[in-house]
């Protein structure tokens, strides 16, 4: 015999289901907010390597004329 009759055990296991469905949807809400982020700075990252590159290469110029 079950501890709960099975009318009333399915309440509890949709609410576990639910409640397992909130926290994977909130975890990828995070882990999509924190991947923008981090494709935010990469591409600065990559904005600054360039100018700097840019910079150097008009240095190596200046300094060949």
């Amino acid at each position: 015999m079950p501890a709960l009759p099975l009318g009333e055990a399915g309440k509890y296991v949709a609410a576990a289901y639910l409640v397992f469905l909130a926290i994977i949807l909130i975890y990828v809400a995070i882990m999509a907010v924190r991947l923008a982020t981090v494709q935010k700075e990469i591409a600065e990252l990559a904005d600054l390597a360039d100018q700097r590159g840019a910079d150097a290469a008009r240095e190596e110029v200046r300094a060949q004329a």
